[in-house]
């Protein structure tokens, strides 16, 4: 199942509804404040995740009652956004993006991009999008067609650890069997695909991927 969480993060109107509308069979959760921005665009969600501590009074008073409301107790161990994503692992969702998840709150952002790596460790791929950005956690290879590539970068990072004999090919810089440490990603930063189809390679460690616009 394909789920799509509406947090309370920046959200560029045009952007999301675009994005929306090519995910018209997904299911749709809002974390919290990402109610407001489905109420101002019509958007029903089925269900609704949060403390309601960022919401604002009228926003939360005009809920509309097709949706399933889950409350949270403001004393909680999870952000809004991950138990709306562990919310939709347990229906069942095996992709989720997440809309709202960057902005301002540098906090909130670090949080979010963990959750990336979680997913993976519960079977489920997520991506976070913003209209300059969509970024994803990576435990194994892959490759990246250059016609479906969000953006002219690709930029890569360790998460939780070093990642092993990193190769990238097909890149305008390629690179060989390489230890990737947060210490040198500025190797890794702001490449660009070269071939119609790029590849990368790696034997252990998680890579975050965040392919960026301007």
């Amino acid at each position: 199942m394909d789920t799509v969480i509406i947090s309370g993060g920046n959200i560029n109107s045009d952007f999301a509804l675009d994005f929306l509308n090519t995910k018209t069979e997904a299911q749709i959760i809002a974390a919290d404040r990402g109610y407001e921005f489905c109420r101002r665009n019509g958007i029903v969600p089925e269900h609704l995740v949060g403390d309601f501590d960022s919401m604002s009074e009228k926003a939360a008073g005009q809920i509309h009652g097709d949706v399933i409301v889950h409350r949270l107790q403001p004393e909680k161990d999870d952000s809004d956004t991950q138990s709306a994503v562990n919310l939709a692992i347990s229906l069942g969702a095996s992709r989720i993006w997440i809309l709202g998840g960057t902005g301002t709150r540098l906090d909130h952002v670090m949080a979010n991009l963990e959750l990336l790596e979680y997913g993976l460790t519960r079977g489920v791929k997520i991506w976070l999008l913003d209209e300059h950005n969509r970024i994803s956690a990576e435990k194994k290879n892959f490759r990246v067609k250059k016609k479906e590539q969000f953006g002219k970068y690709v930029s890569f990072f360790p998460m939780g650890g070093p990642v092993e004999n990193l190769t990238l090919r097909g890149f305008k810089y390629p690179l060989t069997e390489h230890f990737l440490q947060s210490v040198d990603t500025g190797l890794t930063v702001s490449n660009e695909i070269a071939e119609e189809e790029a590849e990368v390679c790696f034997t252990k460690g998680c890579l975050l991927m965040i392919q960026s616009r301007d």
